[in-house]
């Protein structure tokens, strides 16, 4: 069963989304940076005309994408949980990216000349080069404006770089939550080891 409102947002790429929706009704979003969540969130429950105890349920970004980004959207998530009593869902950054456009593959910059994409439905992290597309295929997200060029030479096709559809908005994590859990059991997708980590390992 649908929850009645739902507070979502996400903040594992550079652009942070949230987004209020009640039975599938979008009543609010907004796009700004991860450290701004908590305070964009109050702003769309003002302008609602809504207070936080009138939520029902928390949606939440778990990447992949910034390692730091995922932490801030996680900790922020189970702390509005803890003091409201809600229910959160984990949704994929990169499933609400592609529900932005349906048929698209949605790629995520991932730094150090990689890209976030998804391979037979699972997170992957791909050089750009070694990511097949099909020509005519419609490519969204970070990754695909910061490789354009390399992308377009194969036949991708990529929306204008300031189109909506490059950011994982909000209200499609809202749309997609279906396994709603107490806040401490939403797990972060990371495909790959933080820098420090691997730095350690080394």
């Amino acid at each position: 069963m649908r929850p009645g409102l739902v507070l979502a947002f996400d903040t594992a790429t550079p652009v942070a989304t949230s987004a209020l929706v009640r039975g599938g009704e979008v009543l609010g979003e907004r796009a700004s940076l991860a450290a701004t969540v908590l305070a964009d969130a109050d702003a769309l429950l003002r302008e609602a005309g809504l207070r936080q105890k009138d939520l029902d349920a928390l949606a939440v970004g778990t990447g992949p994408g910034s390692f730091t980004g995922i932490r801030i959207g996680l900790a922020a998530a189970r702390g509005l949980a803890l003091a409201l009593g809600l229910p959160v869902a984990g949704v994929s950054t990169l499933d609400a990216l592609a529900a932005g456009l349906p048929g698209a593959l949605p790629v995520i910059d991932a730094q150090r000349r990689e890209v976030f994409t998804l391979l037979d439905g699972l997170p992957v992290a791909v050089r750009p080069a070694e990511l097949a597309v099909e020509p005519g295929t419609v490519l969204v997200g970070d990754g695909a404006v910061r490789y354009r060029p390399q992308f377009e030479a194969v036949g991708a096709e990529i929306p204008p770089d300031r189109h909506a559809v490059h950011r994982p908005r909000a209200r499609f994590h809202a749309l997609l939550a279906s396994d709603y859990v107490d806040a401490d059991l939403v797990e972060p997708i990371y495909v790959r080891l933080p820098d420090a980590e691997q730095a350690v390992a080394r």
